[in-house]
């Protein structure tokens, strides 16, 4: 698990000339959802479900996804601060871009735990993720505006 944690930073540095980080990273994503990858909890089985679980309930397994996390976030933003030039700034996109990811494979598990199968959750992730991402590529202007 703790090597995928790096795969937002591989999408960047991978990417084709003229290919934003968002757009690495989605196509990305969305690449290893069409092909059930399992660091983006689409395998048959419980395992996944089974692995984040048990992150969840020991201390020392969270602590450790934590900080295999913050260094894949830290990877990505010196990346993009070598791009772009502004560490303050990559170090908000990097996380925004992480945050997006890890809330989508949060959703991934949260579905499977609730009996869905990995294709059922797989036929509906491209649109979600394409929410996700275009939140981090369109910002937060106009999100959540109180009426």
């Amino acid at each position: 698990m703790e090597e995928h944690f790096g795969d937002a930073a591989r999408a960047v540095r991978e990417r084709q000339p003229g290919e934003s980080a968002v757009d690495a990273v989605r196509r990305q994503f969305l690449e290893m959802v069409a092909g059930r990858d399992p660091s983006v909890g689409l395998t048959p089985g419980r395992s996944p479900v089974r692995c984040a679980r048990s992150c969840r309930r020991h201390r020392v397994l969270m602590e450790r996804a934590f900080l295999a996390a913050q260094k894949g976030t830290r990877e990505l933003a010196e990346l993009l601060a070598g791009d772009a030039g502004d560490r303050m700034l990559a170090t908000v996109a990097a996380a925004s871009l992480s945050a997006a990811r890890d809330a989508l494979i949060e959703e991934h598990h949260r579905r499977l735990a609730a009996g869905e199968t990995p294709e059922q959750v797989a036929a509906d992730a491209a649109e979600r993720a394409r929410a996700a991402f275009g939140l981090v590529e369109n910002g937060l202007k106009d999100y959540a505006v109180r009426a």
